[in-house]
């Protein structure tokens, strides 16, 4: 009598790794976070911010980097793209369009800034943030009246900027109005110095302690040789 024989198969139950892990990051290069100033509070205020300007432009340049004495930028003598020539941009433009590439622009400056020395992509984005906040470019503008620097002409681009209209947003509710109207306004006499004058843009951010140039010093030694 034939005797048929069936394999016999061990079956095992699966199992399923449930463990949460963290996100794979190949660019990342170091776990920790830099060493920042302390967060800007985000409680709404109608005060003037009371945020020290040079610490948020802060690089670590190392002493031996040399400056190039040409006074140009990577080889280049202009580092903006050629704006539009518009000569009277009040006439042609609304303070929110001015604000609105003076937004772009003034980011613009804070990521060449931060530029050198080299950072992760992380740490890049941390520092940009930092000064692109509404809080920390009403410290600017702080700076700016208080040590007289703007013209006639420029401040009334500030009390026009003041006016630019906006909707509810999460911004305008963490700063307040008054903090959110005077960063706005900002932007818009960068808008209309990028439009009309760069060389008298490039003064101001210069002022503030913006890095214009190929120039690596630390800001406190580009600012009247003194920590503001």
């Amino acid at each position: 009598m034939a005797i048929l024989l069936l394999p016999l198969f061990s079956i095992k139950a699966s199992s399923v790794d449930t463990t949460q892990r963290l996100a794979y990051t190949p660019h990342r290069t170091t776990p920790k976070k830099p060493d920042y100033p302390s967060p800007i509070s985000i409680a709404p205020s109608t005060t003037r911010s009371n945020i020290s300007v040079s610490d948020l432009l802060k690089r670590e340049i190392p002493k031996s980097t040399q400056v190039k004495p040409d006074g140009t930028y990577m080889g280049y003598d202009v580092w903006l793209p050629n704006a539009p020539k518009v000569e009277k941009p009040r006439s042609v433009f609304n303070a929110a369009s001015l604000a609105y590439i003076g937004d772009c622009i003034f980011e613009l400056y804070a990521r060449r800034h931060f530029l050198f020395p080299p950072l992760s992509i992380e740490e890049y984005n941390d520092r940009v943030m930092a000064v692109v906040r509404c809080e920390a470019q009403d410290a600017m503008l702080q700076k700016l009246t208080n040590d007289n620097i703007l013209s006639e002409e420029e401040r009334g681009v500030l009390r026009w900027g003041k006016n630019v209209g906006s909707g509810k947003t999460k911004t305008k509710k963490r700063a307040g109005v008054a903090v959110y109207n005077r960063a706005s306004s900002l932007e818009t006499l960068v808008g209309y110095l990028y439009l009309t004058n760069v060389q008298r843009l490039d003064e101001i951010m210069l002022k503030l302690g913006f890095c214009i140039g190929d120039s690596t010093l630390p800001i406190v030694e580009r600012i009247d040789g003194t920590t503001r």
